[in-house]
């Protein structure tokens, strides 16, 4: 499995952006990425104040490469960047090396 991790820091960001995002994950982009075809799982993962990212999974390398490159080309224009103010600081190609699913299962909620 291939992985792909876009961080954007959130040092500079402007108050309330955690909201701001995290309504923006809950209301638009859960949905576009449920179901993307070669798309095996995505997450998306914040530490208030300090950094916000998102961490996909993909089911080979071509997908994700294919992902990379266009999601590249706009970084600096996408949803994520826009509500931030700034661009991604990483976007960093990873392998995945295993994934296991918990006794309680797992749930694709668009918030926890």
């Amino acid at each position: 499995m291939k992985g792909l991790t876009v961080r954007w820091s959130l040092a500079d960001a402007p108050e309330g952006v955690e909201e701001q995002l995290s309504s923006y994950v809950a209301d638009t982009s859960h949905a576009r990425f449920t179901g993307m075809a070669g798309l095996s799982y995505k997450t998306w993962r914040m530490v208030p104040g300090a950094w916000f990212e998102g961490c996909y999974v993909f089911a080979d390398d071509a997908t994700r490469a294919a992902f990379q490159e266009t999601f590249t080309a706009g970084a600096a224009e996408s949803p994520g960047s826009l509500i931030i103010g700034s661009a991604p600081v990483l976007i960093e190609p990873c392998d995945v090396v295993a994934i296991a699913e918990g006794g309680i299962g797992f749930a694709a909620t668009p918030r926890a």
